[in-house]
């Protein structure tokens, strides 16, 4: 019973860390402003059939902080890699000059800036009803256990572990909602 247990925890602290591992992907997608090869990571070209990465056709970098800068590796890919850029829906103009894309990323207005801070605490409070679930299967297995054998008092034990990590990944939801509000809120 006790290997169940166990394996109960590690399986609920896996649900938490997938979760904020999802609010991370989230959050990048959101930009604040200045310039970031992540930005694009969404970002896949049709490439001879295939919808692959935009990261593995071409180079992404930042000159300046607010210019992003596509080379892709066969200037063939050229139309390909803004149309896709267009596509992803990121609310950028990509602007082709026969070799290289040019991506000038726009400052935010303050009100735009509240707006992703929202946006940005929305997804935080999706991630945190992600760890209650998990905290919630976590200790319905606790309490199926329990109608099998489990003494009470080692129930309430376990479910006392149980809250102690959901705390801890809320916790850890709340650091990173405060680094990406910063993160955006920084003119």
């Amino acid at each position: 019973m006790e290997e169940e247990i166990q394996f109960e925890l590690d399986s609920a602290k896996e649900s938490m860390q997938k979760s904020i591992d999802r609010l991370e992907v989230e959050l990048l997608k959101i930009r604040a402003g200045k310039a970031n090869p992540s930005m694009l990571s969404q970002v896949f070209v049709d490439y001879y059939g295939a919808k692959t990465p935009l990261s593995q056709v071409a180079n992404v970098s930042t000159p300046d902080p607010r210019t992003l800068s596509v080379q892709p590796w066969e200037k063939a890919l050229l139309q390909d890699i803004s149309k896709a850029i267009t596509d992803a829906n990121l609310g950028l103009n990509p602007q082709s000059n026969g070799d290289i894309i040019m991506i000038a990323i726009p400052a935010l207005t303050e009100e735009r800036r509240s707006a992703l801070v929202k946006q940005t605490k929305g997804f935080g409070e999706d991630a945190k009803v992600a760890i209650r679930v998990a905290r919630k299967d976590a200790n319905d297995v606790i309490k199926k256990l329990q109608k099998d054998g489990l003494p009470e008092d080692h129930a309430k034990t376990v479910e006392g572990k149980i809250q102690d990590i959901t705390s801890s990944f809320s916790e850890k939801v709340d650091t990173v909602l405060v680094e990406k509000e910063k993160d955006i809120m920084t003119v």
